[in-house]
């Protein structure tokens, strides 16, 4: 959403699509799990009395939202692009089919896994560690508005420490933000690298897969 409040900001879904085509064009296999929180929070609407089932639904469905955005950006930009949804909206979507998603991969099209794992009480972050599993990706790319793991949201405390390098368990004994408990178990147990570092730093995308020294690596 940019800086606006609520909702899409075009000129933030266009940058995004064009690193992901830059990334593309160097023969990266890329698939994308993108959140809904621009437009509707399932936690959040609990808040508000909207159950909480239906309320995850709703937001998996705003992550629909944001990939058929996405999607649109990255063809536009020449980028063959597949949304698969893990609910199934056959008239947007592709139903996730994990042979299915590895094949796309293989053609280097770019796959964007929608409605988390279809589950209530699932994280988007869960979702991102369950597909790459599935797809046997190399790395978890944490793309997020910092630019790595802190030991305290840097924005309320200035001695917050960065760490360049951190482990699963400490991360999960010191309770930090990287993403909800459930993910990294899911990463730790198959030693699947999280890489985090912040997307709105225009170019960031390739640096991190070119292996430059920028973000947080989360690891064994």
């Amino acid at each position: 959403m940019g800086s606006r409040p609520f909702g899409l900001d075009p000129g933030v879904i266009g940058r995004i699509a064009e690193e992901i085509r830059e990334v593309r064009d160097l023969g990266v296999q890329v698939a994308m799990v993108i959140g809904g929180g621009n437009i509707y929070r399932g936690l959040a609407g609990t808040e508000s009395g909207i159950d909480r089932v239906t309320g995850d639904h709703m937001g998996m469905l705003a992550t629909v939202i944001n990939s058929l955005a996405l999607q649109n950006a990255l063809e536009t930009a020449g980028v063959h692009t597949r949304v698969m949804s893990a609910l199934e909206i056959r008239q947007v979507a592709e139903p996730y089919i994990r042979r299915r998603a590895v094949r796309h991969l293989e053609k280097g099209r770019v796959i964007i896994f929608a409605a988390g794992t279809g589950n209530p009480y699932f994280t988007t972050d869960s979702a991102a560690a369950l597909r790459a599993m599935e797809v046997r990706a190399e790395v978890i790319l944490k793309a997020t508005r910092v630019d790595g793991v802190y030991s305290a949201d840097p924005k309320k405390d200035p001695a917050a420490k960065k760490f360049d390098s951190i482990t699963y368990l400490e991360v999960l004994e010191k309770g930090l933000k990287v993403m909800d408990s459930t993910a990294i178990s899911l990463c730790m147990d198959n030693h699947l690298p999280i890489l985090v570092f912040n997307l709105t730093t225009p170019g960031n995308i390739r640096r991190v897969v070119m292996g430059e020294a920028i973000g947080s690596i989360v690891r064994d």
